[in-house]
């Protein structure tokens, strides 16, 4: 990873805001029909070029036709790199020892393992806790959602479930900010979490009558007599189609809204809105045409159009691969997963199963990793369990609140780090270490740090500390080469032995966990 990590180094100090088009993180500017749609918080620029960062999708205004020969995959046993970022890049990072367990197992019974859990999840440690040691109250105090999720990424024995969870999310973006009611968003998570691996299909129609989705794209308020387009839209540039291909038209949007129409729900003054429903009286019962075909179509005839589309395929398997992959699939990749895809009867499963075996998965450039997932990573490096909610504001910092996408098109997954973001992964690196610092100046029967620990025992003692992770030569020479330099023109006095080589190795931690190699994989 040595020049991969040098590039992250250098684009953390240059990064600067420039206009790129992305559709993890593009503004939205709808035409008509925005009442009662909140206007989205201002696109801010992303910075480009960062080194390790997804590009934007490249989803073919041509693509390939679907074929039928399988995509290609690594045949053979994994690697101690390869299992490593297999783990981070399909769940949230490896705990101690879980990488080193899978090298030399076949990768395609690894990912099997991932791609096709039985039952439901168990958690595995302490539930979770706010700093005075309470449970978690998810659908009532803020920041609460937030920990509880991050800790489900922690424990879970099922990742990949709660990585697709976390892609959905992002696929499907919904913000607390206008939905306003913590417990409507946990409901679409677990609906996200049910149909993480199954049928997009399946998925894309239980999205559509979701009240969440209902409240932030105003499927509520779409009405026979007053269409409103919102839903309609995104259904198509942002969940299924995709813009500027010329897979659907203006007149595609209206008349879209017009088969999604009929949902309504009840506002009381206690309980807000209640009894989400459909009502065939709102509904638009007439003829619609839509992609060319007419019919009298209702609200799951407007999710079927949109995945029979001739274009579905390879903008699903092209913004899917992206959440895996920074750079975008071959034509034959591209051609071969929309075959599977399709072949499979619309599985996700069996796509991301391709993907986690593809060689470019494997074996190609780094990936950024996003805020929530390098901080889920640096909990699982320690076996430390979520016990404070200040995770919430930390990961706001780092660009990431988990229930508040900054609007409808998601995360910009440019934008993870700049000299704000690079501050706030720091600052929760210090968080994550802060209960098990070696104490410089313990108290009366604590315990003392080492007043002889050697520069190279001090390196290796931190490495240990983080389980031992994958750092490219350079970074492992330049931290190295601090621990021998940081006390060497001292002429340390006794009682500042254990002290200085307490902080030392405190600082050892941090700048392993913030050193460029562990904001990628």
């Amino acid at each position: 990873m040595g020049d991969g990590s040098a590039r992250v180094l250098k684009a953390k100090a240059k990064a600067k805001t420039k206009h790129a088009a992305h559709p993890h993180g593009k503004a939205k500017h709808h035409k008509k029909r925005r009442r009662h749609h909140k206007k989205h918080k201002p696109h801010v620029p992303p910075a480009s070029g960062l080194a390790g960062a997804p590009a934007p999708p490249a989803i073919a205004v041509n693509p390939p036709p679907p074929s039928s020969a399988p995509p290609p995959a690594v045949i053979g046993t994994l690697t101690l790199v390869q299992a490593r970022r297999l783990l981070w890049r399909a769940g949230f990072g490896a705990a101690p020892g879980q990488a080193e367990a899978l090298v030399g197992q076949p990768l395609e019974t690894v990912v099997h393992s991932l791609t096709r859990p039985s039952g439901p999840a168990v958690l595995h440690g302490p539930a979770p806790t706010d700093d005075e040691g309470n449970a978690l109250a998810p659908a009532d105090a803020w920041g609460h959602d937030h920990c509880w999720w991050l800790d489900r990424m922690v424990r879970s024995d099922q990742p990949l479930v709660e990585r697709m969870t976390f892609i959905w999310h992002d696929w499907f973006a919904n913000s607390n900010e206008k939905v306003n009611d913590q417990q409507r968003m946990l409901d679409q998570n677990q609906l996200f979490r049910e149909n993480a691996l199954g049928s997009f299909q399946d998925l894309f129609m239980a999205v559509t009558r979701n009240p969440a989705m209902l409240v932030f794209l105003d499927g509520i308020y779409n009405s026979r007599w007053d269409p409103n387009e919102n839903y309609a839209r995104e259904m198509m540039e942002l969940f299924s189609l995709g813009a500027d291909r010329g897979a659907y038209t203006e007149t595609d949007v209206r008349e879209m809204a017009r088969a999604l129409s009929g949902w309504s729900a009840e506002w009381t003054e206690s309980s807000g809105l209640q009894n989400f429903r459909f009502e065939a009286s709102r509904h638009d019962a007439a003829n619609k045409t839509v992609f060319g075909h007419a019919g009298k179509w209702s609200w799951e005839d407007a999710v079927r159009l949109c995945v029979a589309h001739p274009l579905h395929a390879s903008f699903f398997v092209s913004k899917l691969w992206s959440y895996f992959v920074p750079t975008p699939p071959d034509e034959a990749t591209l051609a071969s997963l929309q075959g599977l895809y399709l072949g499979s009867g619309y599985s996700i499963g069996a796509v991301v199963e391709a993907i986690l075996q593809h060689p470019t998965f494997l074996n190609g450039p780094e990936l950024l990793t996003p805020p929530v997932v390098y901080n889920a990573g640096l909990l699982r490096a320690i076996s430390r369990p979520v016990d404070t909610t200040a995770w919430a504001w930390l990961c706001s910092g780092a660009g990431q609140q988990l229930f508040y996408p900054p609007n409808v098109a998601g995360w910009d997954f440019t934008r993870w780090l700049d000299t704000s973001t690079a501050k706030a992964r720091w600052e929760i690196a210090s968080y994550v270490t802060a209960k098990t610092y070696p104490n410089p100046w313990p108290g009366k029967g604590e315990a003392h740090y080492s007043e002889t620990e050697e520069p190279g025992e001090a390196m290796a003692s931190a490495m240990s500390y983080w389980a031992q992770p994958a750092l490219s030569g350079e970074t492992q020479q330049s931290i190295a080469a601090y621990a021998q330099s940081c006390l060497q023109a001292m002429t340390l006095a006794k009682w500042q032995r254990s002290p200085y080589r307490a902080m030392r190795q405190n600082a050892l931690r941090m700048l392993i966990a913030t050193s460029p190699d562990m904001q990628v994989s």
